[in-house]
C-alpha cells in the first residue's frame, strides 16, 4: 500500500470515532473491521445502518486510495439484508472496474459467522492528484 495513502486513511477520524480498523489494503483490495458497542445500535437494539454504511464506506476508501491516486466517492448505493450477529462486522472492498477517471467497487459486509449482511456499489472519481 502506497505510504501516503496509509496517512491519508490514519487521519480518518470520523472512521476512528466509529472504532473502524484497517485489516488490509492493496490497490483496488481492502477489508476493514468494526467491533461492534452500544453506541452502534439503533432504537430497536439492532445495529444502525449508518454505522454498517460507515464500515463499508471506509473499506471502499482505502480500496480506492490505496494505489496513491486521491479518489472520491461519486455514487453509493447499498442494500440490507440480514441484521449482523455477533460483536464484529468485516467489509471486503473489491475494484470491479476501473477507467482513467472513474472506477467502480463492491463492498460486502459480513458479521463474525461470515455472514452477508449488506452489500454496497460505489462508483469513485479519480482527482488525478497524488495523496
Amino acid at each position: 500500500m502506497e505510504q501516503n495513502a496509509l496517512k491519508y486513511l490514519e487521519n480518518d477520524r470520523f472512521a476512528a470515532l466509529a472504532g473502524i480498523k484497517l485489516v488490509r489494503a492493496e490497490p483496488g483490495f481492502a477489508v476493514a473491521r468494526m467491533e461492534i458497542t452500544e453506541n452502534h445500535l439503533n432504537g430497536v437494539n439492532r445495529v444502525q445502518g449508518g454505522a454498517i454504511f460507515t464500515l463499508a464506506d471506509f473499506a471502499f476508501a482505502a480500496a480506492s486510495n490505496s494505489g496513491g491516486i486521491v479518489t472520491l466517492g461519486i455514487n453509493v448505493n447499498i442494500s440490507y439484508f440480514k441484521s449482523p450477529k455477533g460483536k464484529v462486522i468485516t467489509a471486503e472492498a473489491k475494484e470491479i472496474s476501473s477507467g482513467r477517471k472513474i472506477c467502480g467497487f463492491n463492498v460486502d459486509i459480513f458479521d463474525e459467522d461470515k455472514v452477508l449482511v449488506a452489500r454496497v456499489s460505489a462508483l469513485g472519481y479519480k482527482l488525478g492528484s497524488e495523496l
